[in-house]
């Protein structure tokens, strides 16, 4: 079973710092992460490949110190990995993004299967797997919390939905979405530390992905950040003394004139 897990550099800290013109976040890699849903991604990944044998190879969209994080997955069972680097990708949203990808998906081993975190901690969309797949033309499932049955033709997985849970099949080629509850991700082994060292982490730019220049980067993005800002948190009290009957009409006043 052949793998592509996507992988994207989060910051590290809450405090994320954001181009104040062209409003996206500023990632200079000296405190990023990997995406802690696609760490569940790699261990899912790297787990299939234990049972049914193959790769697993990683794939993501970033600056060039992305290439750390993705010899982190490496170490933890991966076994390559892609990167898309070029400032021609810059400023994209999850549209542009997940066309970007697709076209380093293309460039691969045709993989039976795509695994993506659920979201991503810095931007909370939880599009670029659905959007990935639609590119791409195959079926997925979304918030997978449970891999019950894998097969080299399909998956049975149990997925959250807003009303509890459900249990689906898909056929492969598909992807799937992965939850903080799906496993537990392993701690890389000194043996992989070391092939994570040696491993094969090629890097390619728009023009050797083949990528339409019209739709990646800030110029191929449908959607725009016009303003962001942190909001001003304000609270007010108000003691009230006086009778019980008295204090209810006063409350009584005030909620109705809050509304």
């Amino acid at each position: 079973m052949n793998i592509i897990v996507c992988i994207k550099q989060v910051p590290s800290t809450n405090e994320v710092r954001l181009d104040p013109e062209k409003h996206t976040i500023i990632r200079d890699g000296r405190q990023s992460v990997i995406n802690p849903f696609d760490t569940h991604g790699i261990e899912a990944a790297v787990a299939l490949k234990e049972k049914h044998g193959g790769k697993v190879s990683c794939l993501s969209m970033g600056i060039p110190a992305t290439e750390r994080l993705l010899r982190d997955a490496i170490a933890s069972g991966a076994d390559d990995a892609l990167l898309l680097t070029d400032r021609a990708f810059a400023g994209a949203d999850t549209y542009a993004t997940a066309y970007a990808l697709a076209c380093g998906v293309r460039k691969m081993t045709d993989p039976d299967l795509i695994i993506c975190g659920k979201m991503a901690v810095d931007g909370d969309t939880a599009q670029i797997g659905p959007e990935l797949a639609s590119q791409l033309g195959i079926p997925f499932l979304s918030d997978v919390t449970e891999i019950i049955e894998s097969a080299e033709d399909h998956l049975i997985c149990r997925c959250q939905s807003d009303g509890g849970s459900m249990v689906a099949r898909m056929e492969l080629p598909g992807l799937i979405t992965v939850t903080r509850e799906l496993n537990q991700p392993r701690f890389p082994s000194i043996a992989g530390i070391r092939a994570s060292r040696q491993a094969s982490v090629v890097s390619m730019g728009a023009q050797e992905v083949e990528a339409d220049p019209k739709l990646i980067g800030l110029s191929g993005s449908p959607t725009r950040v016009v303003k962001s800002y942190a909001p001003d948190k304000e609270t007010k009290a108000q003691v009230l003394n006086g009778p019980a009957a008295t204090l209810s009409q006063t409350l009584l006043a005030m909620i109705k004139e809050a509304k």
